[in-house]
């Protein structure tokens, strides 16, 4: 596991896009494993200059999002199907049938937990995986106690996680109960995956995952046993 100590959001944000830079200039056709919150705002703001300066194509990329809401139309604006446009794919040249996030809306969630998995599996598997942190230590919207050998599977958020995410809703009552997630195991199938954190209130995460001790309590924690891990992380107390 590879630690990089930044100074700000900002550091942060540009050390993530390096990374992911890299990969798509190094296999054009790569298929990226990407996530929604604040922190990889930056980043993917980042990513968007870089391709409106014609040094990055997304034209044969492939993208796969850790999760989405259970209950949500697509196209509301709470949605992380509307966040990752409003945020990337409107502003590059991917291909919208190259973009997959999970459907909350369908009648069979079940069959689609199963189905998003062997879309991924298709694909080819994931290249590099980006990840943010709960300050529980979810990691997707695999919450404390979510087994390490579970797939894509659809969870009851934790009242800590849907306050967490209330700034994105009109009112905390709306934001759902339940969400659809890649699992901790279909997570660590990645080749390599890059974890960001950045703030006061994720410090406390990346202290517990610096620990070394691994817990299904700490989801986090199984990324200490994936081979090719770089955390990105900073902020004071």
């Amino acid at each position: 596991m590879k630690w990089i100590e930044v100074n700000t959001y900002e550091e942060m944000s540009e050390v993530a896009a390096n990374i992911f830079s890299k990969q798509i200039q190094e296999k054009p056709d790569s298929i990226l494993g990407l996530a929604t919150g604040g922190s990889p705002v930056g980043m993917y703001k980042e990513l968007v200059k870089r391709h409106q300066a014609d040094r990055l194509s997304f034209k044969n990329i492939q993208t796969f999002n850790l999760d989405e809401y259970v209950g949500l139309e697509q196209t509301s604006p709470a949605s992380y199907w509307t966040f990752m446009h409003e945020n990337l794919f409107n502003f590059v040249d991917i291909q919208p049938e190259n973009i997959h996030l999970p459907n909350g809306k369908t009648a069979d969630l079940t069959a689609e937990c199963v189905a998003y998995d062997e879309r991924i599996k298709e694909a080819g598997g994931i290249d590099l995986q980006l990840l943010g942190i709960g300050v529980n230590g979810h990691i997707g919207f695999n919450e404390p106690g979510t087994p390490f050998d579970s797939m894509t599977n659809i969870v009851e958020l934790t009242e800590s996680t849907r306050t967490e995410n209330a700034i994105y809703f009109n009112d905390p009552s709306e934001v759902p109960t339940h969400a659809i997630t890649m699992g901790i195991q279909s997570i660590m199938k990645a080749k390599e995956i890059v974890l960001i954190a950045f703030g006061e209130k994720k410090l406390d995460a990346i202290e517990k995952l610096k620990s070394g001790h691994v817990t299904e309590e700490f989801p986090a924690s199984q990324l200490l046993n994936h081979p090719n891990v770089t955390i990105i992380f900073g902020g004071t107390k």
